[in-house]
């Protein structure tokens, strides 16, 4: 059974950086991705990358702005969001699947509990 916390979320100003982290205990997942939500909105992909680093995907929101990295001696993986804007306050999720990276929230079958962002402006 693998585990993901999530922790780094807070109250930001809009232009601000912020880190978030992800630790997963037990078995490597192959892939990881962070998805978020906002209030009365749908979750939605953010980032992903699989075991070796080989294959990263962005959203085009965010491209630019956030880097995904992974350190698999570490079992984790973190988010580096630069240049925040109040379109990215949202709830923080990371998820794990065993197969490649993919930016469907529906592939990912592992989830933490997320970690809540909010930008002011």
């Amino acid at each position: 059974q693998v585990q993901l916390v999530e922790s780094g979320g807070g109250l930001v100003q809009a232009g601000d950086s912020l880190r978030l982290s992800c630790a997963a205990s037990g078995r490597t997942l192959t892939s990881m991705g962070w998805f978020r939500q906002a209030p009365g909105k749908e979750r939605e992909f953010v980032a992903a990358i699989d075991h070796g680093g080989g294959r990263i995907l962005y959203a085009e929101s965010v491209k630019g702005r956030f880097t995904i990295y992974r350190d698999n001696a570490k079992n984790t993986v973190d988010l580096q969001m630069n240049s925040l804007k109040p379109e990215d306050t949202a709830v923080y999720y990371c998820a794990g699947r065993s197969w490649g990276a993919t930016m469907y929230p529906n592939d990912y079958p592992t989830w933490g509990q997320g970690t809540r962002v909010t930008v002011s402006s």
